[in-house]
């Protein structure tokens, strides 16, 4: 016997139809012996047409509170719905929502992207296992949290999945399924390429990255709540059967649970530059200088390009043999005027899933620097990432300064 965490989100409940199919699956796996929690998210398009009605009839004047009382009815809904239609299959089910005793998502009182209040979410779980251990089916609203004034609070982008992932580690399931409008996540869009295949399985931080950059399949915010010893998976429900392959996601590794980390490159780097007039619309420039170096089995640490210059990092025991082929390289290509290298280096990088969301992130970390006259030599950021590149001599320095006004 296990517990089985399944999220439905608002296309799979989208219709009577898929609201019995997904009843159906549920009390299918409770019937071999498993425990299941089903969350469930809004009715398709619920939220939407809740946010349009506000717009038209209150405007910028509704209060964040008002809002979210009000962006919880479709959560409210779907329950109920979901809790009749698992009953009606023979199985007892209770639906759970923030005016339960029973209610397991504890927040602070930010009503629109409340933080989870980790210690009191645990202490309400065993009101959930106790219904687990009388052979109750919880339906459990998604997106919804509660503060300790029992006033509602919702969790912000992703809420939904947040909520799976959250009740699967505090309850220590064994596995959570998300079913989803896809049957798992693939390679890139089917939409834009007809050669998408479905990957078998996806790390955390890979799924995380994918999300940030545009997939949909996942909120990057519910895999904080992913405890790696837990199974995980994105189904279709289409099906009507949780135990389908999806996609399976592992993960994550003991790092990554971090909010942020920042590490500095074990080692100590040397920069090469290579210049030449408007590169950016040179072709094969790029191509040309890593190919040659991959040829020789260089590995590159490092790169950042600018309309005049290629900036390369390499392991300061090769940068020698790097110089002396880009200088090759330099002499053949018309489109290069120089090279020169550079001085020893360390790279720190620090990595948030959260820096997405949290404007300024790189002001923060640079103007330490600047106030402690340490010298960036280079800088390079994504959506989830920000790397320096800092004289060797203020290494250790950069690195204990990011980490404490991080913290």
């Amino acid at each position: 016997m296990g517990i089985i965490v399944a999220k439905f989100g608002g296309t799979s409940v989208g219709t009577g139809e898929r609201i019995r199919k997904a009843a159906q699956s549920v009390v299918d796996e409770f019937m071999k012996g498993n425990q299941l929690v089903v969350v469930v998210s809004a009715i398709n398009k619920t939220t939407d047409e809740s946010i349009k009605l506000v717009k038209e009839s209150i405007g910028e004047q509704v209060t964040e509170k008002h809002l979210a009382n009000i962006l919880s009815m479709g959560e409210m809904q779907s329950v109920r719905i979901m809790a009749a239609a698992i009953e009606s299959l023979g199985v007892k089910s209770e639906y759970i929502d923030p005016y339960s005793e029973y209610w397991p998502v504890i927040t602070d009182s930010s009503y629109l992207n409340a933080n989870i209040n980790m210690e009191k979410t645990r202490g309400q779980i065993k009101y959930i296992k106790n219904l687990l251990d009388q052979g109750i089916i919880p339906v459990i609203c998604g997106f919804i949290g509660r503060d300790c004034t029992n006033t509602i609070t919702t969790l912000g982008r992703g809420g939904s999945d947040i909520s799976a992932f959250l009740l699967g580690d505090c309850l220590n399931a064994d596995e959570v399924i998300i079913v989803t409008d896809v049957n798992g996540v693939m390679s890139t869009d089917p939409r834009k390429v007809k050669s998408a295949k479905k990957l078998e399985n996806i790390t955390v931080e890979e799924m995380i990255d994918l999300a940030n950059y545009g997939a949909q399949v996942l909120h990057p915010n519910a895999l904080v709540y992913k405890d790696p010893d837990i199974k995980a998976k994105i189904i279709g429900f289409e099906h009507g059967n949780l135990t389908v392959n999806g996609t399976e996601i592992i993960g994550p590794s003991n790092s990554s649970r971090e909010l942020i980390t920042t590490t500095m490159y074990d080692g100590v780097l040397s920069v090469v530059a290579v210049v030449g007039e408007d590169l950016s619309s040179k072709k094969g420039v790029l191509s040309e200088v890593t190919s040659q170096l991959s040829k020789k089995n260089i590995n590159i640490c490092g790169l950042s390009t600018g309309e005049r210059s290629l900036t390369i990092f390499f392991k300061k025991e090769v940068a020698k043999e790097a110089h002396k082929l880009l200088h090759e390289i330099v002499l053949k290509n018309d489109n290069l005027s120089g090279v020169s290298l550079g001085p020893s280096i360390n790279m720190i990088t620090v990595v948030s899933h959260d820096f997405i969301d949290n404007p300024g992130i790189i002001s923060r970390i640079t103007k330490p620097l600047h106030d402690n006259k340490i010298n960036i030599v280079e800088i390079s950021s994504s959506q989830t990432e920000v790397i320096l590149y800092v004289d060797e001599n203020d290494g250790q320095k950069t690195y204990d300064l990011i980490r404490r006004i991080l913290k």
